[in-house]
């Protein structure tokens, strides 16, 4: 039987997390909280049960400001790459809390883990990937569920993010998540309401029985479960 009141928290939780960087409170982080949050995120499921991720927590000023600088550093240079409207929408959207965070947590990826001949990775050697991204997702929603924020950090350099916390080859860092209390959380994520990029619906989305381009997409199409979700704009 299904637990109603467990099903709208869980779509709650999922409608609510938001990828966090203006609103970092700094304050400490509730260690029982933290453990809760990191198991969460072993939980994920991993191709051939390899678990090929590990989570370093990064709490240093010094590490988060050499970080900060070298974020700092690529996002002027995209910035640089864009024109027009494009650079003017750009301008004042923040792209990290790195400094404003509680913690930074580094989430690596050891493809060696598990062996030569790992279930699942025979014929897509990324599934090792998709299982750290599926452990950052556990992580993000039970972080949401606690109350806190997180925020994924992707303008930097792999190599330089690998030698700041020490990674040995050929573990990857896939992700740096501030992490922490939070003063709000946006109700709309920060992209959409900066304007950079509206939000596709749902019908755009699905397809039925094969891939359509975006151009034959049309409400027979989508099936009738989707029918009115969204349409082509």
């Amino acid at each position: 039987m299904t637990d109603l009141d467990a099903l709208a928290n869980f779509y709650a939780v999922v409608s609510a997390r938001r990828d966090v960087r203006a609103e970092f409170s700094g304050a400490s982080v509730d260690p029982d909280a933290l453990i809760r949050i990191l198991a969460a995120a072993h939980r994920a499921p991993s191709v051939g049960l390899t678990q090929p991720w590990d989570f370093v927590l990064v709490e240093s000023y010094m590490t988060r400001k050499a970080f900060h600088d070298h974020v700092a550093a690529e996002r002027e240079a995209f910035a640089a790459r864009l024109d027009g409207e494009r650079k003017e929408t750009f301008a004042p959207i923040k792209i990290e809390g790195i400094l404003e965070s509680t913690m930074g947590i580094v989430v690596t990826y050891d493809p060696e883990r598990g062996g030569e001949r790992i279930i699942g990775r025979n014929t897509i050697d990324e599934t090792g990937i998709f299982s750290v991204c599926l452990a950052i997702e556990n992580l993000w929603l039970a972080a949401t569920a606690e109350g806190y924020g997180v925020g994924w950090v992707s303008f930097y350099r792999e190599e330089f993010l690998g030698e700041l916390i020490g990674t040995p080859d050929p573990v990857r860092p896939v992700a740096w998540l501030c992490f922490g209390p939070i003063s709000q959380r946006q109700e709309v994520p920060d992209l959409e309401r900066f304007g950079w990029r509206d939000r596709r619906p749902l019908g755009d989305a699905v397809h039925s029985e094969r891939y359509l381009r975006h151009a034959d997409l049309n409400a027979e199409s989508l099936g009738r479960p989707f029918r009115g979700l969204g349409t082509p704009r």
